[in-house]
């Protein structure tokens, strides 16, 4: 499967059974909404936040980097007019084989009301034309230095994976991407029960993985954008523009569930599947008019935090509409 869309999707859209829509759910009920999210950090990399297009990123508004390589701000990169970030393009140093740009964040101890950190940030992967191709990817750190996890988009093989702080090096999520696309990458970390997911354009393609798996210190230092040469010594000049990198933070018990359509069972029954935490449980519900809503069922999430589920009165209605929350 490979994400092509060059939309953005964003807020609470529910499932429409027959329909292709993709679903959003609520944790809570529409009319009972959590207290907005606070901001940690948010740029658009424009210049009146300090970003010279005539510079490198590394050095403005307190962004600063590790490693070597092209790096700095474009204008009119995305879809619209405005300024944004890059890494890659232009050779490292040397042999150098990473490039390492962030702003710190430097969340520690993580708070009461702030135990789920959401980073989202848009980008696009801009192909390379001397035959050698490099990774790019967003990494996670604490604050002692550690790297925590990492989203890895491969332009070798343009599939996208992921890798948290074990031995079992990157493991592919069996999603690719596109040079073509412009995605939305979501990650939400809660960091009460050490899990992570991750979204793109608002499909989840990681679910409920530990932040760390070793112990390592639970708060935030900061978050990279990096550029990872394939072939060390021969780069290629593929490079990632970034741009609205938005971090934010919430007291909230849980990452908010989200369900997709599988579609119609040859038995007729409609099919969804639930993205949530494992070992929590949640209740589904469905509605006609979304003013009133039956619950259809109560799940807990297994290991992993995937589960599929079957409405079986989905044929007795013209259209009909999912949400999942939590239970209390």
């Amino acid at each position: 499967m490979n994400f092509q869309s060059s939309s953005f999707r964003s807020g609470l859209v529910l499932l429409v059974a027959g329909s292709a829509l993709v679903s959003h759910s609520s944790l809570q009920a529409q009319s009972n909404r959590p207290p907005q999210p606070v901001v940690v950090y948010s740029t658009g990399f424009e210049r009146d936040e300090g970003f010279d297009p005539a510079l490198p990123l590394i050095g403005q508004s307190s962004w600063v980097g590790s490693g070597s390589g092209g790096n700095g701000i474009l204008t009119n990169s995305f879809t619209r007019s405005g300024q944004a970030a890059y890494i890659g393009f232009a050779a490292p140093e040397g042999r150098d084989e990473f490039l390492n740009v962030w702003r710190p964040l430097s969340l520690a101890p993580i708070s009461s009301n702030q135990t789920l950190v959401t980073f989202s940030v848009l980008m696009h992967l801009v192909d390379s034309n001397n035959n050698q191709f490099d990774d790019f990817r967003w990494s996670v750190y604490n604050t002692n230095e550690a790297r925590l996890f990492t989203v890895n988009f491969d332009n070798v093989s343009r599939d996208i994976f992921y890798a948290l702080d074990d031995t079992k090096g990157f493991i592919s999520t069996g999603l690719g991407f596109d040079n073509a696309g412009y995605y939305e990458l979501v990650i939400k970390m809660n960091f009460a029960r050490n899990l992570w997911s991750a979204a793109l354009n608002g499909s989840i393609i990681i679910n409920s993985k530990p932040i760390t798996t070793k112990g390592a210190a639970l708060n935030l230092g900061d978050i990279d954008a990096v550029w990872a040469i394939h072939q060390v010594g021969s780069p290629g000049n593929n490079y990632m523009i970034f741009d609205d990198y938005l971090v934010t933070a919430e007291a909230t018990p849980s990452i908010p569930p989200v369900i997709e359509q599988l579609g119609f069972s040859t038995n007729g029954r409609f099919q969804l599947r639930l993205y949530g935490e494992q070992g929590l449980t949640y209740l589904i519900e469905a509605s006609i008019d979304l003013r009133q809503w039956q619950s259809i069922g109560e799940v807990t999430a297994p290991t992993g935090g995937i589960l599929d589920f079957q409405d079986t009165a989905a044929t007795r209605s013209s259209s009909r509409f999912y949400r999942a929350r939590q239970k209390p």
